[in-house]
């Protein structure tokens, strides 16, 4: 006697069918070679500041949240 999968059994099995392609793909994308002329991620780059002076600085709207928050 041969049992017929249900509605939910395929679409388990399939949704790990495409997870298993997702992963393989990836795999196999980390070690293709990076084609020439891309740009490339130097990991000793630093990063630019804002424009604006950056860091921490309170706002309005962050004054209004620390308001709410005192107990």
């Amino acid at each position: 006697m041969k049992h017929e999968p249900t509605p939910v059994q395929t679409a388990r099995r399939r949704w790990f069918a495409a997870a298993g392609a997702v992963g393989a793909a990836a795999a196999a994308a980390s070690v293709l070679p990076v084609a020439p002329g891309a740009p490339t991620v130097r990991a000793d780059a630093t990063p630019t500041p804002p424009r604006r002076g950056g860091g921490y600085h309170v706002s309005a709207h962050v004054q209004r949240y620390y308001e709410t928050t005192r107990v």
